[in-house]
């Protein structure tokens, strides 16, 4: 049945090259601004949860 639907859908070929063509372009996209990124500041950006720093580690202790 849905096959039978699909065939008689005007078009249905250009909708589905049209979102390959979309996906392919947002994925180059993607991977091309993946490359580009600093790699300092993604260094940077990996430590932080690693990193203390004097307001976490002053934490106060609510039974005091």
């Amino acid at each position: 049945m849905i096959k039978d639907v699909i065939e008689h859908v005007g078009g249905i070929r250009l909708y589905g090259i049209v979102s390959l063509l979309l996906f392919f372009a947002v994925f180059v996209g993607v991977l091309v601004w993946a490359f580009r990124l600093d790699r300092a500041r993604l260094d940077s950006a990996a430590r932080l949860p690693l990193e203390t720093d004097s307001v976490n580690s002053r934490k106060e202790d609510p039974h005091e």
